[in-house]
């Protein structure tokens, strides 16, 4: 048995009523059935012969995609103009966040905290808890446990990185936009930045990487969005100790553009003071 029948079986047998059936062409595509099995699994005990095989198996396959160390990147000063007053300190680098070596990358998390439970979800919490390993669930679970109710929107939890290159994960809950977006909408994504720096900086971190929180399915328009992320982590490090590098990671070239754009242009905060 190799080791992605090996995981596949284990993970069956701890759960014999998924439907596997569901998971177009598994059989030709069983990492697409292991990642549906990792998604679904309840956190809880496994062996440690299924997290030996897991973890060398997850390190294999993100080195096969590809993995970019912070300390490679040019900071958005080195680009030509620059508005924000960090301009050595703040870098923007389109890519997969999962295959990126920092201190700590910032998972966008739903209140429950526990990664998306959906089978092969395209968000990046249901990637993040792919490929760091079914111990984030496990550790995020006794995280809130302890705290006995659902994180609230705009704070922030640290937990260890596994398997991904990054050391730690930062996970958020931001603002769910339904209709239009409101003064309390604007203060909880600035909270949601401004929580994940003060647990990098208290964690005497020095690289932070930042996805676009909320600007997903929770539908936070992106524009708004940068400008909120951008100014809040600009002020940030204006009295930091700790943070030396903060990425925006921008998963799409439309995303990248509006980074970019933003601060060439500069920001007017009165735009989103509240």
């Amino acid at each position: 048995m190799d080791k992605l029948e090996f995981m596949i079986d284990t993970l069956l047998k701890e759960n014999p009523n998924f439907n596997k059936d569901n998971i177009l062409d598994y059989g030709n595509n069983p990492k697409k059935l292991l990642r549906a099995l990792m998604n679904v699994r309840e956190p809880g005990e496994i062996s440690e012969k299924f997290l030996e095989i897991q973890d060398e198996f997850l390190k294999d396959e993100i080195q096969a995609m590809g993995i970019t160390d912070v300390n490679d990147l040019k900071p958005v000063g080195s680009e030509g103009v620059c508005s924000v007053k960090n301009c050595d300190s703040i870098y923007l680098w389109k890519g997969d966040i999962v295959t990126i070596k920092a201190d700590a990358i910032v998972n966008a998390a739903n209140k429950k905290m526990l990664g998306c439970r959906l089978p092969l979800h395209y968000c990046i919490d249901n990637a993040i808890h792919t490929f760091a390993g079914v111990q984030l669930r496990n550790e995020c679970h006794e995280i809130m446990e302890k705290q006995g109710h659902d994180e609230l929107t705009g704070k922030a939890k640290i937990t260890k990185g596994y398997n991904l290159p990054s050391k730690y994960v930062i996970h958020t809950v931001g603002p769910i936009i339904y209709n239009s977006v409101k003064d309390e909408d604007i203060s909880l994504l600035k909270s949601s930045y401004y929580e994940s720096l003060k647990l990098a900086e208290e964690n005497k971190l020095e690289s932070i990487v930042f996805c676009s929180i909320s600007t997903g399915v929770f539908n936070f328009p992106k524009e708004l969005a940068a400008k909120i992320a951008i100014s809040t982590v600009d002020n940030f490090l204006l009295s930091s100790k700790y943070i030396k590098k903060v990425v925006f990671n921008l998963y799409s070239e439309e995303d990248l553009q509006i980074y970019k754009k933003t601060i060439k242009a500069g920001i007017d905060e009165k735009e989103f003071s509240s």
